[in-house]
């Protein structure tokens, strides 16, 4: 069996908007694109790729995909460090998107979930292999957790108040139980929190 687990980096009041860079999501007027950088902790490029080595497919919402393969799908994967390591991670592993919209998907090893996504991703858990990671996808993480299909939920959750922006728990998230099985402080007031599924942790993982 395979596992969900969603990855993603937090606000203190839970904005995950368009962490990475000015131009990644401004949707709504969001102005504070790129508020991770506020940050440089060293132990980014560790944990990260810990993470990461066990990534054996992707799911991912449309705007996420599209960033994505704009971006991983596109650079060197010959580039020297983690960079060139997670682009040729993810140019080979799968990429399962959910969209309404999108018909046809450029970039490789890229497939549709379909109309009924929470029995395509129930599918997809079911068959044998690693983590399923998904990183940004709002809206289908509130799906998933509503089919509850979300195994792990790992949270690097920085020391920042935004007070505008999406959330990754929005209002009307479905009740979630987790439990909260890891924590590290980084030297820079970071938190990286692994919670599972209250069934899932209790069980011993799986």
């Amino acid at each position: 069996m395979s596992e969900i687990v969603v990855q993603a980096f937090v606000t203190l009041d839970g904005v995950a908007q368009a962490p990475g860079g000015p131009d990644e999501d401004p949707e709504s007027g969001f102005d504070h694109g790129g508020w991770q950088d506020r940050y440089h902790p060293d132990e980014d490029n560790e944990f990260v790729g810990e993470w990461e080595s066990k990534t054996e497919a992707l799911l991912l919402g449309r705007k996420t995909y599209e960033i994505f393969a704009g971006a991983w799908g596109v650079w060197d994967e010959n580039a020297d460090g983690l960079t060139g390591e997670l682009t040729r991670r993810y140019n080979r592993v799968p990429k399962y998107v959910a969209s309404n919209t999108l018909t046809t998907l450029d970039w490789k090893n890229s497939h549709l979930l379909g109309p009924d996504v929470p029995a395509a991703v129930a599918a997809l858990r079911a068959q044998p292999g690693g983590e399923i990671r998904v990183w940004g996808s709002g809206q289908l993480i509130k799906t998933l957790a509503a089919h509850d299909l979300i195994d792990e939920y790992r949270l690097v959750v920085y020391p920042l108040v935004l007070g505008t922006g999406k959330r990754l728990f929005s209002e009307g998230f479905p009740l979630t139980q987790l439990t909260l099985t890891e924590s590290r402080a980084l030297p820079t007031g970071i938190l990286v929190n692994t919670y599972r599924r209250r069934a899932a942790a209790e069980k011993g993982g799986g």
